[in-house]
């Protein structure tokens, strides 16, 4: 939700994030209310900016300096980045198009001066352009930094064993090596339920048909606001190593009273309100500090990654992959596909040895 200074809810913006899933409106609430703020700050009214208005909001979130937050005396001022503001201008163009559809006060001429046609170049594969190539033209963000795009990032499995090892709490064993194997998303594992937990060899006695270790990701409401992204229930098989954790987890879970009343299978188990399910901000935090010894950038997604890639590597098929993950559109697995330097290196001595084979073959 999104408030005034006064603490009364502002309308529109309520009604543009009630429709949205909990993450996206978690991400969008904030920056909504900061274009709302600064429209409030410099006296500009929301539902009619001048395209001028605008691009001085967008030069504002890069030049204004952020409010320093747990930072040491002395530190220099930090700003934000033209990727993130491009971020918040993304979601307040979102907003105001919004407004603009269900009649809530924004004109059609702000939607309009909001984007401008632009012409695919390379169209995706499958994409349909039209008879005459019409659907080649789409409307693009005006509002938008030029930046360099982001490489997504992952481990690799020496990278994520590094992890296991710096970790000081079976707890957090347990959840680097389920991320790890099951390439489950943080919100998927933060949801988890004990009787979503099927590690016996034969699940019959517990309704289950599955055979083998496995672990069950369903879409509920939870009290830690975590969320199964995916709408399909699925299920994901683990290997002995990930039994082991939980078991050793277990143990350490047992020794905290408090932890027993909660179904959820992660808790708080060394800070209060112990026993109560783990939170995002606790898995974020707890990665920052597993980064920080193991010497290298880490993050829940990353594992994600690691493990897809895992998966094209040693031959699963993409369908089969597709399932595992939990995606949609079989177009989600691309993203996932990275290329380790040895598998680079390969495929540049494979060219220059067929080249070499040509040249003998012709006499060269």
């Amino acid at each position: 939700m999104v408030v005034d200074e006064s603490f009364e809810l502002h309308a529109q913006a309520c009604s543009f994030l009630a429709g949205r899933e909990f993450n996206t409106g978690r991400t969008y609430a904030p920056r909504v209310a900061l274009y709302l703020s600064w429209c409030k700050e410099f006296g500009v009214e929301w539902t009619e900016p001048s395209l001028a208005q605008l691009m001085a909001f967008q030069r504002w979130l890069v030049e204004e300096p952020l409010v320093p937050s747990g930072r040491p005396p002395g530190a220099g001022r930090r700003y934000r980045e033209k990727g993130t503001a491009n971020q918040i201008t993304g979601t307040m163009t979102d907003f105001l198009r919004w407004c603009s559809l269900a009649g809530l006060g924004v004109p059609a001429t702000v939607v309009t001066m909001l984007v401008e046609p632009r012409f695919l170049r390379f169209a995706p594969a499958g994409f349909d352009p039209g008879e005459d190539g019409q659907n080649l033209q789409i409307e693009g963000r005006r509002l938008k930094f030029r930046v360099a795009v982001p490489g997504y990032e992952w481990l690799t499995d020496e990278e994520v064993h590094q992890l296991l090892v710096v970790t000081t709490h079976a707890r957090d064993r347990f959840l680097v090596g389920l991320l790890a194997v099951t390439g489950m998303r943080i919100g998927e594992a933060l949801g988890l339920r004990r009787e979503d937990m099927h590690f016996l060899p034969d699940s019959r006695l517990l309704g289950c048909q599955v055979t083998g270790p496995h672990v069950h990701v369903r879409r509920r409401v939870n009290s830690n606001n975590a969320f199964a992204k995916s709408v399909q229930p699925r299920w994901i098989p683990v290997d002995e190593d990930t039994v082991g954790l939980y078991t050793e987890y277990r143990y350490e879970r047992e020794a905290v009273a408090q932890a027993e009343a909660s179904d959820m299978v992660f808790v708080n188990l060394f800070r209060a309100p112990l026993g109560r399910p783990m939170r995002y901000d606790n898995a974020y935090e707890l990665f920052k500090r597993l980064a920080t010894r193991a010497g290298f950038r880490a993050r829940p997604h990353m594992l994600r990654h690691s493990a897809i890639t895992r998966w094209r590597r040693k031959g699963v098929p993409r369908d089969v992959r597709q399932d595992l993950a939990g995606h949609q559109s079989p177009a989600s697995q691309d993203r996932y596909s990275h290329a380790s330097d040895q598998e680079k290196r390969d495929a540049v001595e494979l060219v220059a040895a067929r080249r070499r084979q040509g040249r003998v073959e012709h006499g060269g």
